[in-house]
């Protein structure tokens, strides 16, 4: 019974993915803006939080400066839920924003 709830629940849960933004600045270049998603199955939020903990916690990922790292529930839109910088971000994210207009 416990299967045949949790097949006809699955579909309506939530898809969960972790996006690691890096930026490279290069003085006399624009900056460059590089995006990874590892996406997760439905549902499987345990997972996804793990892998986000230990992107967090890593070494390289805290060399990488600057660094932005995301956990995102999508559900109909997507929502982060939890969110590391390193480094200016928020700046650069600025500069990057500001370029494409």
């Amino acid at each position: 019974m416990k299967k045949l709830l949790q097949k006809v629940v699955k579909p309506f849960q939530a898809k969960y993915e972790v996006v690691c933004t890096t930026y490279q600045v290069i003085p006399g270049l624009p900056v460059n803006k590089n995006e990874t998603r590892h996406q997760f199955e439905r549902g499987a939020v345990v997972e996804a939080r793990d892998f986000y903990t230990k992107v967090v916690s890593s070494d390289m990922t805290r060399t990488m400066a600057p660094v932005e790292v995301q956990l995102r529930k999508i559900y109909l839109g997507g929502k982060t839920i939890e969110q590391a910088e390193f480094g200016p971000v928020a700046q650069l994210r600025q500069v990057v924003n500001g370029k494409k207009k």
